[in-house]
């Protein structure tokens, strides 16, 4: 079954009921009623990260418009962050959310879950299941479902992205190649894991919409500096493949430049402990600060500059959120990053080059205020143009649409893609 990659769940076991991402800055414009409302279920492995902040965005979306929607995923991950946001959530969730152990690997427990997705589908009813990451991709497709249910999947990178050409990597593609034949719509959140699927994975054409990540209107607002800030950000999970030590090693070069900057870095992950020693081996004890997760507006008030040095990434938020509120970036030319630059995708700087990083970040630094304020509204009056929330909403519903209509055409996963 496929899986995403290896890295350990970020949060400690916690049992039970409900739970989403931090409430949205500002209500979302619910949409004309349908004439035949979908009942969806959406299924995913943790409720943490930017896949989560997708589901929520997408739920409250498809409840404004009239849909019936509930959700399923992991009992395990996610803590008390998670459980507010789901409780915060469920007045938008007619379906519920139901919530049972799910591994980030292959394991048995697997068949355990599939079983109660195949149930859960089955007690609610559901015409459509949406299933998110490589886990709950598979559990949506494998699972048996009431007759006439689309399925549909959206990847957020997953076992795409998980180190090209190993024999693992290859596994995973077959297992993804497998699973495209009981996929009815592809919802590809870049073009970047679109054209992933089609190299690596291939198989039969589907209904395919490339559907960009959404922002509100709220999250285009000025941030107000914080008094006192750090001069570097890093917002996200604390692994090694978000590119950290590579960062680590850009600010130790710019530190023996002579420039005095501190950086603070707000999240968790299974690398937390060596990043602290690579902190240690540095010399940059007191020039880093390392924080657990929070909201993010809040964090980059606190701080000048937003670095993302990742090794892949599909389309983040952290960087939708950064280049909406204006905010100087720096970050690599991986994954859908170029989408979201657009014309600007010549300041990304290369992967894995801690020189080039550094040389980034120090001509931020030097850069004209006046020059730079241009250059980052520039960027996110593009933003708003091409990542809204409410068309990221219109076009998952399209692309639902468009897969009925094929397998009721009995065109169920036949010729060519219909791509939005």
């Amino acid at each position: 079954m496929a899986a995403p990659p290896p890295p350990a769940d970020p949060a400690a076991p916690h049992p039970g009921a409900p739970i989403p991402p931090a409430p949205l800055p500002a209500p979302l414009t619910a949409a004309p009623l349908p004439a035949a409302p979908h009942r969806i279920l959406h299924v995913f492995r943790a409720p943490v990260g930017g896949l989560f902040r997708h589901v929520v965005d997408l739920a409250r979306l498809q409840a404004g418009a009239g849909h019936a929607v509930g959700l399923l995923c992991d009992a395990t991950t996610g803590g008390e962050r998670a459980e507010r946001a789901l409780a915060d959530l469920a007045p938008s969730l007619s379906l519920g959310v139901m919530r049972v152990p799910m591994r980030r690997n292959p394991h048995p427990g697997d068949w355990l879950a599939l079983r109660a997705v195949r149930d859960r589908a089955a007690a609610l009813g559901v015409d459509v299941l949406h299933g998110h990451g490589a886990k709950g991709g598979a559990y949506a497709r494998l699972a048996t479902a009431p007759r006439g249910t689309i399925r549909a999947y959206t990847p957020h990178g997953g076992s795409y992205n998980y180190r090209p050409g190993t024999p693992l990597h290859r596994l995973y593609m077959a297992a993804e190649a497998m699973l495209a034949r009981r996929t009815d719509v592809f919802l590809f959140e870049s073009e970047y894991v679109a054209g992933r699927h089609r190299a690596f994975a291939g198989g039969p054409e589907r209904v395919t919409r490339i559907v960009h990540n959404g922002i509100s209107e709220a999250e285009f607002a000025p941030i107000v500096p914080a008094a006192e800030r750090y001069d570097l950000l890093y917002v996200g999970e604390l692994r090694e493949a978000k590119g950290l030590p590579v960062l680590l090693e850009a600010l130790a070069r710019l530190r023996a430049e002579g420039r005095a900057l501190r950086l603070l870095m707000v999240g968790s992950g299974p690398d937390a402990d060596s990043l602290r020693a690579t902190v240690d081996r540095l010399g940059l004890t007191r020039s880093v600060e390392i924080e657990p997760a929070q909201p993010i507006r809040p964090v980059l008030a606190r701080g000048r500059i937003l670095v993302v040095p990742s090794f892949a990434e599909s389309l983040p938020y952290v960087v939708l959120e950064a280049a909406a509120a204006a905010q100087p970036l720096v970050a690599t030319d991986v994954g859908g990053i170029p989408e979201i630059f657009g014309a600007a995708a010549g300041e990304l700087v290369p992967a894995r080059d801690a020189g080039a990083l550094a040389g980034a970040v120090a001509r931020v630094l030097d850069e004209a205020p006046d020059a730079r304020d241009a250059r980052v509204r520039a960027l996110s009056d593009s933003v708003r143009q091409r990542f809204s929330m409410e068309r990221m909403g219109a076009d998952v519903l399209s692309g639902y649409a468009a897969a009925f209509r094929a397998v009721r055409g009995g065109a169920r996963g036949v010729g060519r893609p219909e791509t939005a």
